[in-house]
């Protein structure tokens, strides 16, 4: 047999072979040169996508909050009235409260101008903030700014021009899109009878239908048949090119202020301005995207750095709800904790870690020990929450999530107060004084602090470390 065909067969498919060997390094190589070279030239625009992105993510999570609450609490422009606290197994907002009773309204100021009345309420804290598009607190009437004897105000939008009638305390709003987002104290589920009359006393009407002395007519309206995912989670499923369109068409109605003219200049740069987007080419469009992902992933990982701890206690920035032109801040809110109120309203002291610094979780017993004179110094009342990893109530038999001045503590002797925090009920220690985790699983504390003192807001007084007890 002859064998020498065989080799001289393979040797094109060999040579091949090598040839491909040598060439893939090289093209990868070329590839990887091209791609630096493309994020080179558009560098400057990927860095503009990105701080665009943070500036305008508030507007648009507003906007499918909006969007969302018009398809599960009702209509635009009337009062949602909650009626109980949430449970272990509401996932609709991250770290909900059991101190408050809210009660909500979006507000299209293009169909105002609107009366906003409250009657006289002295017997619960009550605060009810305003919102504009951007997520600033406009106004914040209640029981710290306008006192207890409730008052009328007229809700006007950002161009309207009118007499104001001598009895209505003026509101000018900056946006088309409103967000009242208002909070009644309770003291518990026992509570529910006083403060559903308190919400009831609550009103919103147009000014004609007052000047008429008569109350609008509420729309029909049904439910959504499949409920809408939450709105951070319809942001983080948004491509940028939809992220960056909506933004462009919210701008029209919903105006930046003055001093966001310097930024406004800089979305004109990639094509961003009041009305409808551009169609952008395919590298641009490259661009935006990989700006709103480096926007993303530069958040988070802040969000995750312990930052101006005091006992293992991070408090918010003093600049909650009036944002300026700190836009990073104001997108990590909106991303986090939408519809903050003024730190004046309220402040929100939280922690992860114990006092030495340690992750706090349920295979450990922990004391929050408040001395005698040192309980949080508010006006109004405080409270404590556990919640779990994700930011929700943690499931225990009591039903209890928080603990605060509304419950019957015992103190110590010398009047100070531990607050109790672990997986099972304390042993010759007040059942009452115990705050439920879950065993086993990581969570964190969150105080409340309303109408907070000057101490707590100048940082002279702070929450006392949390003690491991073993």
């Amino acid at each position: 047999m002859n064998t020498s065909v065989a080799p001289a067969a393979l040797r094109p498919s060999w040579r091949r072979r090598v040839l491909l060997a040598l060439l893939i390094p090289v093209l990868l190589m070329l590839a990887l040169l091209l791609m630096l070279a493309l994020l080179l030239a558009k560098a400057s625009q990927i860095r503009l996508a990105a701080e665009a992105y943070l500036f305008g993510y508030p507007l648009v999570i507003m906007d499918i909050t909006r969007a969302n609450s018009a398809l599960t609490l009702g209509p635009e422009n009337q009062l949602h009235r909650v009626r109980r606290f949430p449970d272990a197994g509401f996932r609709e907002v991250v770290r909900p409260n059991v101190d408050t009773l809210y009660t909500s309204a979006f507000i299209d100021m293009a169909k105002g101008p609107w009366l906003f009345e409250m009657a006289a309420n002295y017997q619960r804290y009550e605060v009810m903030p305003f919102m504009d598009a951007w997520t600033n607190v406009f106004a914040a009437p209640g029981t710290r700014s306008t006192g207890t004897a409730g008052g009328k105000f007229l809700l006007v939008g950002p161009g309207w021009q009118g007499s104001i009638p001598a009895e209505l305390t003026l509101l000018r709003a900056p946006t088309r899109i409103v967000w009242l987002i208002g909070r009644t104290q309770t003291r518990g589920m026992t509570d529910y009878p006083l403060v559903h009359a308190l919400q009831d006393r609550l009103a919103l009407r147009s000014l004609a239908a007052w000047q008429a002395g008569r109350d609008d007519t509420s729309p029909a309206w049904q439910v959504a048949s499949v409920r809408p995912a939450p709105p951070v989670e319809q942001m983080r499923a948004m491509s940028a090119e939809t992220f960056f369109n909506r933004l462009a068409l919210l701008l029209v109605d919903n105006p930046p202020a003055a001093a966001d003219a310097p930024m406004m200049a800089k979305l004109a740069r990639i094509g961003v301005k009041p009305g409808p987007a551009p169609n952008w080419a395919v590298l641009d469009l490259w661009s935006l995207r990989l700006g709103r992902w480096i926007a993303d992933f530069g958040v988070a990982r802040e969000l995750k750095k312990p930052r101006d701890l005091v006992r293992g206690w991070a408090t918010p920035p003093a600049i909650l709800g009036q944002y300026g032109t700190d836009y990073a801040t104001r997108a990590a809110v909106a991303m986090v904790g939408l519809g903050a109120n003024l730190p004046l309203d309220a402040i929100y002291p939280n922690t992860h870690v114990d006092q030495n610094g340690q992750a706090l979780d349920g295979s450990h017993r922990y004391r929050l020990h408040f001395k005698a004179g040192e309980l949080p110094p508010v006006n109004a009342f405080w409270s404590v929450t556990a919640y779990d990893e994700h930011d929700f109530f943690i499931a225990n038999p009591l039903q209890r999530y928080a603990l605060g001045d509304r419950d019957a503590l015992t103190y110590n002797a010398d009047g100070s107060l531990d607050l109790l925090v672990q997986a099972t009920a304390p042993s010759g220690e007040p059942v009452k004084n115990w705050l439920p985790v879950q065993a086993d699983e990581p969570f964190l504390l969150n105080a409340r602090l309303y109408w907070p003192k000057p101490a707590a807001l100048s940082g002279a007084w702070g929450m006392p470390g949390v003690e491991r007890i073993d």
